[in-house]
């Protein structure tokens, strides 16, 4: 069962995530998995987050049709993609898989600058996400379980955006996710 689903989570990315752009970015979503897991990779995070970096938009992959974010509308791809990954991984996966978009809002709320290095996509996908936190939500949002590691895969991931460039092949994360398995 184990090596069905990582077979399965690592095919998705292969096949469907290849021929997927990444929102209106100049990647595929392939292409910013690899490059987010192994960014995490090279700064030394656990296994969970580093399979959480390399799973973190597979929520985008799980539609049966195209994604609403391309028409404009949040479809919750975090929600999505989470809630589908806890059958089978802890909450230090899922945890920061669902609070990667809330990490955006909470960035753009409390790190000055933060919002002004976000690229032209991701502000429009900000604003369809619900906008900057307020105060009050930023201060309750990064004192639950696994957000100060969601914070950090969310800046990874906002780095994970490089047109051509190399990276290991996915077979290299194989094993992260593999261990990460409940």
């Amino acid at each position: 069962m184990d090596k069905d689903i990582t077979s399965f989570l690592l095919n998705l990315l292969q096949t469907k995530g290849s021929d997927l752009q990444y929102g209106n970015e100049n990647v595929t979503q392939l292409e910013h998995a690899l490059q987010c897991a192994e960014l995490t990779e090279k700064n030394n995070c656990s296994k969970e987050i580093i399979t959480a970096a390399l799973l973190h938009d597979i929520g985008h992959l799980l539609y049966d049709g195209k994604d609403p974010i391309h028409k404009g509308k949040d479809g919750h791809h975090e929600n999505l993609g989470a809630d589908y990954l806890s059958k089978y991984f802890g909450e230090e996966v899922t945890l920061p898989i669902r609070a990667h978009v809330d990490s955006k809002r909470y960035l753009s709320a409390v790190e000055d600058g933060y919002y002004d290095l976000l690229s032209e996509a991701s502000k429009i996908s900000l604003v369809v996400q619900g906008g900057p936190f307020t105060t009050e939500e930023a201060e309750e949002f990064i004192t639950k379980p696994f957000m100060r590691e969601a914070v950090e895969l969310r800046k990874f991931d906002d780095l994970a955006k490089e047109l051509n460039k190399i990276t290991p092949p996915i077979e290299h994360f194989q094993h992260y996710v593999e261990t990460s398995l409940r």
